[in-house]
């Protein structure tokens, strides 16, 4: 929310400094965001007078000018077609920067006349959209002074945070209130008298029966025989100042007195309402209606809207109609204050993707009683800067049941706080924010929120209402206690796991990547994703138009951006969400490693080794490790999906259930993201792979044997399809007990085999337990291992 400090003290009588108020929002809960001042690039331009205007003798369209500055003559050249002698202007001397031109004045000469300086429109000092011609001053400006001071430009511009609860602070009226009962200053009284209309509405309000729950009040007059111009410069300059785009009288009025009151308004032409009613219905489906903006929408299902007798033309709250809205020559308006249910605005806009001011205040709630209280002074305020006459104001609905009673013990505050305020300086504080407060009984007083404060719901509610004025600063500071002598974990075990994780890969010397959790739709296709049901409605960009599958693309794109850039050896991670589909259920945390380059640097004392799929292999295994999953336990199979290269991938498993993917991606995935390969990955979500059992965090106790191990090598002869996943399986399952350790050595597939075999070798470590074993022990484990290769691969020994 913006305004500027003039604005705020149309409201508050203060005489305090900038500063002061600043820290007064702050202590009123309003957090101040930032204070500008768009004065201190305009502070240059002085107020000067043009003495003579003769043309160019070199060119039709410019006139040489002399212009007193109030200390010196100069001679300017000037293209304006209104430049005349006597005419009192803004002059921008040399050195000055010119914001609406993005320009510096410098000393030139312009078809052979010299030229000192610069005579400016209003655009080019940013104070307007457009300009006819250099600003025209009135004949007893001052010459030689600033503009800025000369025109009062000079007020900062204050912009706060705005919690979701504080509607009412949407207009700067809401914020002087809370200033004015914290003690920076008093409230100036709003002229909400009634205005008795000229004549009866031509334009009546028709709630229809399925509306009336989500339109309970809303109020209109005609307003007839008006001059819509521009709007005063001191409106015109307020809503520069905070972003606004002045366009006419009448569109102003509405955008001013919705920052002003936080009320939004909106104005219909007089002249292209048809019928004599406009209706207030749910949208049955279908129904088109061209907005403001000039976007045509789809209304569906339920959606509040109004139109009149040639059709729908409103999004209730959102938006008018382009068919009805206030034209440059519009003599007449039908102005529509009203109360619409804040959820149904709220669910129109996202079902639509439409955002405006209007729809952040029907969110956040309205004054209740607006639509009648505010009539009469927003009607005056039309009145004086256009002129014409008013209607009666004309009322549909039942109106909002707004008032409501809190029992409230002011003993509370300090209960709940630990400061003591005094039960009077707690009625002082919530009669200046606007409620009325029953002391009957001391200690149940009965308080009834103000109209505008609809976030107020009980005694709690009351107390940080008083408090928040009384001052946070009061709040004394008090140690907590201490619950248990051990501390509690920070984390839960579920969310420990993706913290171990992100520790476990930065200390194997990878880069924690952080990205966004949506794509290039076509980026996401490539790897099983890009459904319709997941492309955003509203992307930031074209880019980034869905949610991602998987998060290696995301990793793709970093390493193509490191590589363009003369990095190499990249290894990049990351730990974080991913969707296959809309539901809660549907969305998991992944976590993807991404390796390219080389594994071993060269230097004097090794080779470089290129990267090869068991470097993601290994990465992976330790971190499923790290979770609690023993390596051993799983299977490994060639199955992986189309992204991966289909000979040096593969697809680790716990039993049935696919835990992890592993290997380098296909080449063709490397040139669609324009990454140079080979890349290798892996990828995992965390939801699948099963918490450890194992209670505590604690790791077991380290025992020793003190019986030397015996190791054992075995060669077995194997069908080509038997991998040497299956063979080390079945080995370790031999003898559990003993076999502490199995590992391949070998693989020979030569001429002395039969076509379609393959000998592999492994070396098998043999733990004794109580005494050392002996040669019938150790023979009896090889032969359980040989029965064992022989029953699950199908393998007999070597000769």
């Amino acid at each position: 929310m913006k305004f500027t400090l003039d604005w705020l003290k149309d409201h508050l009588d203060t005489d305090l400094e900038l500063t002061r108020i600043c820290e007064g929002l702050v202590m009123c809960g309003l957090e101040v965001e930032g204070i500008e001042n768009p004065a201190d690039a305009l502070r240059a331009f002085q107020v000067a007078e043009i003495i003579s205007a003769e043309p160019h003798p070199e060119a039709d369209r410019l006139q040489i000018c002399r212009v007193q500055t109030g200390e010196e003559e100069l001679q300017i050249v000037c293209g304006a077609p209104n430049a005349r002698a006597g005419l009192k202007t803004v002059l921008a001397p040399i050195g000055t920067y010119v914001p609406g031109l993005d320009i510096t004045i410098k000393k030139g000469n312009i078809r052979g006349e010299a030229s000192n300086g610069m005579l400016c429109a209003a655009a080019e000092l940013g104070l307007s959209e457009e300009s006819d011609g250099i600003m025209e001053l009135p004949a007893d400006a001052p010459v030689g002074t600033s503009y800025v001071d000369y025109a009062g430009l000079d007020d900062p511009v204050i912009e706060i945070a705005i919690t979701p609860n504080r509607g009412d602070c949407l207009g700067v009226y809401g914020i002087a209130r809370d200033l004015a009962a914290a003690g920076f200053g008093t409230l100036k009284p709003l002229d909400t008298t009634p205005l008795k209309g000229s004549y009866d509405s031509p334009v009546q309000w028709d709630i229809k029966p399925a509306a009336r729950d989500y339109a309970p009040l809303v109020s209109g007059r005609h307003f007839k025989g008006l001059t819509n111009g521009p709007a005063p410069d001191w409106m015109a300059r307020r809503l520069i100042a905070v972003g606004q785009r002045p366009i006419s009288a009448l569109v102003d009025i509405t955008n001013y007195v919705m920052l002003d009151l936080g009320r939004p308004l909106h104005a219909y032409n007089g002249d292209a309402i048809k019928g004599d009613a406009l209706w207030i219905d749910l949208a049955k489906g279908g129904e088109t209606i061209t907005a403001l903006n000039e976007k045509t929408y789809e209304a569906p299902a339920d959606m509040l809207i109004i139109g009149d007798a040639e059709g729908p033309d409103d999004i209730a709250g959102i938006m008018g109609g382009e068919r009805t809205g206030v034209q440059d020559d519009s003599s007449s308006i039908f102005l529509e204050i009203a109360i619409f249910d804040p959820i149904k605005v709220a669910m129109a806009g996202r079902q639509l993707g439409l955002h405006s001011d209007a729809r952040y205040r029907f969110e956040r709630g309205l004054d209740a009683t607006s639509p009648v209280d505010f009539a009469g002074h927003i009607a005056r305020l039309i009145l004086d800067i256009c002129g014409g006459d008013a209607s009666q104001l004309v009322l549909a609905g039942e109106g909002v049941n707004w008032m409501r009673q809190i029992t409230f013990n002011p003993a509370k505050t300090l209960a709940l706080t630990g400061v003591d305020v005094a039960p009077s300086a707690q009625v002082e504080i919530l009669e200046k924010l606007g409620f009325l407060v029953d002391q009957t009984e001391a200690s149940n007083w009965q308080v009834q929120p103000p109209s505008w404060r609809n976030d107020i719901d009980g005694a709690a509610d009351l107390v940080e209402e008083i408090i928040r004025i009384a001052g946070y600063d009061k709040l004394p500071m008090v140690s907590l206690p201490k619950t248990a002598a051990v501390a509690r974990p920070a984390y839960a075990a579920h969310q420990l796991r993706a913290v171990m994780l992100r520790r476990h890969l930065a200390a194997e010397g990878l880069m924690e990547a952080v990205t966004f959790s949506f794509m290039k739709s076509s980026d996401a296709a490539v790897f099983g994703g890009g459904a319709a049901h997941l492309h955003l409605a509203n992307p930031i960009s074209a880019d980034l138009d869905c949610m991602r599958p998987s998060i290696l693309p995301n990793l793709l794109q970093a390493t193509g951006r490191n590589l363009k850039r003369g990095e190499q050896n990249i290894r990049l991670f990351e730990v974080g969400p991913v969707f296959a589909g809309t539901n809660p259920e549907d969305q998991h945390i992944s976590c993807a490693a991404l390796y390219q380059g080389q594994a071993l640097l060269p230097d004097w004392q090794q080779s470089a080794r290129s990267l090869d799929v068991f470097d993601a292999k290994s990465g992976l295994m330790d971190c499923l490790a790290l979770l609690g999953l023993n390596p051993a336990n799983l299977q490994i199979t060639a199955d992986a999906p189309e992204w991966f290269h289909p000979g040096q991938s593969g697809v680790v498993r716990l039993g049935k259930k696919l835990i992890a993917i592993f290997g380098r991606l296909h080449p063709s995935v490397e040139k669609w993201f324009d990454v140079k390969g080979p890349i290798f990955a892996f990828e995992f979500n965390l939801d699948d792979v099963p918490a450890s059992r194992k209670k505590g965090a604690a790791k077991p106790l380290l025992t020793l044997n003190p019986l030397q191990a015996v190791s054992r090598d075995f060669a077995f002869i194997l069908n080509q399809d038997v991998s040497a996943e299956a063979l080390l399986r079945a080995v370790r399952g031999a003898d559990k007990t003993h076999i502490s350790d199995v590992s391949l050595f070998d693989l020979y597939a030569g001429d002395r085999l039969q076509d379609g075999q393959k000998s592999l070798a492994v070396k098998v470590t043999l733990q004794p337990q109580k005494s050392t074993f002996s040669e019938d022990d150790l023979n009896q484990i090889s032969e359980a291992v040989i029965a064992a290769v022989a029953k699950h691969c199908g393998g007999v020994l070597r000769a």
